[in-house]
């Protein structure tokens, strides 16, 4: 039953007797997911169940069930249509375990931060879900589902596992952002189409039987080394990662088939990308910006982004350590201004607003606006990244600095920041003013960028700019700070034991942040998650772009990679040492100026304490700049 005269209610209803409250019996699709339910435009079960309540179905949410009790899988009863399952915002083993495959002690997506949901969630959710409602359709999506719809290397079992939908009984998969390809799946259901003879949607993933393949016309099928290979040989799985990249594109790309032992994983190329008027309307509907008010306790990843604003999808950096190109595409969907204005509008009229929209942006500031003459007609290109170097690209800021400047302008807004992170060589680029815009006007004391390294053979293995351009954006940052605002920082991502990065390079990138006095707030051990190309490199020491063999830093020596990029930490400095001893560079052992860490000293035991170096004195201990962050410490 379609809901042809009900409004969009203040939140979508999670239990039977809310159901009951807005008059419907029967619901026509349930989504369940591994996160709380927050109605707030950047959390995937609100985003998608209400854009699918306004094409005309009736949509219920389970958040968080136990995955050992039916009866949480059936808290809204059996949907008319089908399930929809996602493991959430995150992927469930990212969110549950660190870079060193321990757990977390808290799920930033659950109330209270504890954890509510099970490793590999959509595994297990749709297993339950097929045991309790064996003829209902079910559809798994959400970047989980995405980033592992083929054989791939999972880096916390250290193997490499089947598509997804080899392992769970759904359906269908939905690939990508999915607003657009849910609708019509539900709309073909309606329509009288059994949920398996669905198999020409783009943006979606499905099975077919072994008899079937060995019979069925592959011609413009991209067909990939079949699992076992991909498996045993890690040179069949570069080659596969290369294959199936390069079709990631709803222009250009083919479909792709992966055989497996008991099915045949076919995907269909990449929906395309939303047009403004559609993107406008995804975003324009009446969110609560707020947890279901079922919850006592407050959900720690709706605070970063709750007056946060999207303002465009994609992103065309195409990163190898990201995950984006695979799922959002690289074609940049922009909002309009006045849709985004709108949104800000109803903002500034809720109760808890404090003045401060906190980012306006999507997965890189500033994107918005920007395109490439070709994307309509032809797609991204299949052998190169999108750039500032690139003649066919716009890099004028023009229409982000409009929009801003009209944001900051609305009634009740005091301050618009753009926390999302700039990609620096497009804002070098730009012509128009957008760097001292920014400054002036948009940055709330610290600045995000992602030079991620220094070294000239890492970055081109992470397809990142070169870092002279990491210096002039420093540089021109440096100069056009506003004289009457306190003074702002940069904070800069950096990544350690990436694929290429060796103990030197580390050391190399350690001698720079403490030459610069640039901040290490924001570090990551390098993370293999699924879909990504430097996962490929990690798994298969070969760089799957060139075919050439690539350093991979494990165990011990990822250890000391971690160190040297937090060679500031007394803690770390018996590996810092040894890496240092490693590569010859006792220079920079000492109390000088240029020393990283000081010698080796006897240590002292505590009682009943761990041992300290005795780096960390009594006089350092009071040293009052110790709890302020390297960046914002008085420098000469």
């Amino acid at each position: 039953m379609t809901r042809n005269n009900l409004k969009e209610p203040g939140f979508l209803p999670i239990t039977e007797r809310e159901k009951e409250r807005l008059g419907i019996d029967i619901l026509d699709i349930i989504i369940v997911s591994g996160d709380a339910y927050v109605d707030h435009p950047s959390f995937a079960a609100a985003i998608l169940g209400r854009n699918l309540w306004s094409a005309g179905y009736t949509v219920g949410i389970i958040p968080q069930p136990d995955w050992q009790r039916d009866e949480d899988f059936l808290a809204l009863g059996i949907p008319r249509l089908f399930f929809a399952v996602s493991a959430g915002n995150v992927d469930s083993m990212v969110n549950a375990y660190t870079p060193n495959r321990k757990r977390r002690h808290k799920d930033a997506y659950s109330s209270g931060g504890r954890f509510r949901r099970p490793d590999r969630a959509t595994i297990v959710y749709t297993n339950r879900l097929r045991s309790v409602a064996r003829n209902t359709g079910i559809v798994i999506g959400g970047i989980e589902a995405s980033l592992r719809r083929f054989a791939h290397y999972d880096f916390w079992s250290d193997s490499v596992r089947q598509s997804i939908l080899a392992d769970a009984p759904a359906d269908l998969l939905v690939y990508g952002m999915g607003e657009r390809t849910l609708r019509l799946i539900a709309d073909r259901m309606s329509a009288g189409d059994p949920i398996r003879s669905i198999r020409d949607i783009p943006g979606t993933c499905w099975t077919m039987p072994i008899a079937e393949w060995k019979s069925c016309d592959r011609e413009d099928i991209v067909i990939l080394p079949h699992y076992t290979d991909v498996r045993k040989n890690k040179i069949r799985y570069a080659e596969a990662f290369a294959a199936h990249a390069q079709e990631q594109d709803p222009i250009r790309g083919f479909r792709i088939a992966q055989p497996h032992p008991k099915t045949v994983v076919i995907q269909n190329p990449p929906a395309l990308p939303p047009g403004t008027a559609e993107l406008d309307a995804i975003y324009d509907h009446p969110f609560a910006r707020a947890a279901h008010p079922s919850y006592r306790e407050e959900i720690p990843a709706l605070e970063p982004v709750r007056f946060s604003v999207i303002s465009h999808r994609g992103c065309f950096g195409d990163c190898s350590f990201c995950a984006l190109a695979h799922h959002q595409g690289r074609i940049i969907s922009s909002r309009s201004e006045d849709s985004i204005a709108i949104e800000v509008e109803k903002i500034s009229r809720m109760k808890t607003f404090r003045g401060t929209i906190q980012d306006v942006g999507g997965p890189s500031a500033n994107m918005y606006g920007l395109s490439c003459r070709q994307w309509q007609k032809n797609g991204t290109c299949p052998d190169r990244s999108c750039g500032p170097d690139c003649p066919n690209l716009s890099t004028d800021h023009t229409q982000l600095i409009s929009l801003l400047r009209r944001v900051r302008q609305i009634p009740g807004v005091k301050h618009v920041f753009c926390g999302s992170g700039v990609r620096f060589d497009l804002a070098l680029a730009d012509q128009s003013g957008y760097l001292r815009e920014l400054v002036h006007h948009h940055v709330s004391g610290q600045l995000k960028v992602a030079p991620e390294h220094i070294c000239p053979h890492v970055l081109e293995l992470m397809n990142k700019p070169g870092n002279a351009a990491f210096e002039d954006f420093r540089r021109i940052f440096q100069e056009n700070q506003p004289l009457d605002k306190k003074k702002q920082y940069l904070i800069p991502y950096w990544i350690s034991s990436h694929p290429g990065c060796t103990i030197p390079d580390m050391i190399d990138l350690a001698c720079y942040i403490r030459r610069t006095g640039l901040a290490t707030e924001q570090v990551q051990d390098f993370t293999p998650t699924p879909m990504t190309r430097s996962t490929t490199m990690y798994h298969t020491g070969i760089d799957p772009k060139t075919m050439q063999k690539v350093h991979v830093p494990r165990d011990r020596e990822r250890r000391i990679q971690r160190a040297l990029l937090r060679y500031m930490d007394p803690d770390n400095a018996p590996l810092v040492r040894e890496g240092l001893l490693l590569c010859n560079r006792g220079d920079l052992i000492g109390y000088g100026s240029e020393s990283l860490v000081p010698p080796e000293r006897r240590e002292t035991a505590l009682s009943g304490k761990r041992y300290r170096s005795s780096y960390e004195t009594d006089s350092h201990r009071s040293d009052p700049d110790r709890h302020t962050p390297r960046s914002r410490r008085s420098r000469p």
